[in-house]
């Protein structure tokens, strides 16, 4: 039997470089900084604890920073994030449908930790909601996923076309379309397409948010939506601080787009951008260009941690 192949995909260290800005030195509050150094030390030592895990295994394999990766990940059995959600996130946008994803938080934040620092900064470390591993039970899960005894579950994402080009990454969380500046109001028109006659909505606001069932529980959620069964197909919209405050307008701007429709958006501000899974990638739109989102994409094989496990059929 072919020995299996697995690519480690990491945080960059560099990502905990807070102690400079330009080139010059910052002072900060000791305590805060002796926070944010442990927080460095504890990535490194999970990727380290990551790598002496597979070491052990029959696979064959090689880790990257994501920040060296700008092709598709072909030609591997298994990814392994180690970071966060936000590492998971853009591992992602580098997968097809075939090859399967699992999440190693790297640094679990601590509720006690959290409360008793309150008072002087925020203790959060990663949320990693989608991350179904830590340092405590990746050898266990691994094993289990190498010897077949657990299998992934497959999450919707969610297709993009600007003027009618697909934009090569698909959103496995949400996407956010507004314009560059945050303080500015967005123009634009939106319509569900589903071959039926479904009312155009004109909006004047901050922006509109899309999002896939696994980013219902995030930003979604966040500014007044609801969160949808993981396994979910549908996708949820929101425009976001609509300047109009009629009732039966109200009542257009936050809904549902079910698998077999679309949603077709029209952009009438000077410039735009489309930003994909957090603050990159994006994609820029100007005045008139049209946009559309449906989940018409690829799914994403992950394994799930268990208190997001749906029950198998």
């Amino acid at each position: 039997m072919a020995r299996r192949r697995v690519l480690l995909f990491l945080k960059s260290l560099d990502a905990y470089s807070f102690c400079q800005s330009n080139g010059v030195s910052r002072p900060t509050n000791p305590k805060v900084l002796h926070y944010l150094e442990d927080r460095s030390r504890v990535h490194k030592n999970t990727i380290e604890f990551c790598k002496n895990v597979l070491q052990r295994k029959s696979v064959d394999w090689d880790a990257t920073f994501r920040s060296n990766l700008s092709r598709p990940i072909r030609n591997v059995d298994l990814v392994v994030t180690v970071g966060g959600d936000g590492t998971l996130l853009q591992a992602s946008h580098f997968l097809n449908d075939s090859i399967p994803l699992l999440g190693v938080n790297s640094d679990p934040t601590i509720p006690q930790e959290v409360q008793e620092m309150g008072n002087e900064f925020d203790a959060t470390r990663s949320t990693g909601y989608l991350c179904a591993a830590t340092v405590k039970n990746f050898e266990q899960i691994l094993s289990n996923i190498l010897e077949g005894r657990t299998t992934p579950f497959e999450l919707s994402r969610m297709s993009i076309h600007a003027n009618s080009t697909p934009l090569s990454t698909y959103a496995l969380n949400d996407i956010l379309i507004a314009d560059p500046c945050p303080a500015s109001a967005s123009r634009f028109s939106f319509r569900k397409d589903d071959g039926s006659s479904s009312p155009l909505v004109n909006c004047r606001s901050s922006g509109l948010r899309v999002s896939t069932a696994a980013g219902s529980s995030a930003a979604m959620l966040s500014a007044g939506g609801f969160p949808m069964p993981i396994l979910s197909k549908d996708l949820q919209y929101m425009v976001r601080e609509p300047i109009s405050q009629e009732a039966a307008r109200l009542s257009l701007m936050h809904g549902t787009i079910k698998p077999k429709q679309a949603m077709d958006i029209d952009w009438y501000t000077k410039d735009g951008l489309i930003y994909i899974d957090g603050s990159h990638p994006v994609h820029p739109v100007r005045h008139g260009d049209t946009i559309q989102v449906s989940s018409h994409a690829p799914s994403l094989k992950i394994f799930l941690p268990d208190r997001l496990l749906p029950s198998r059929i």
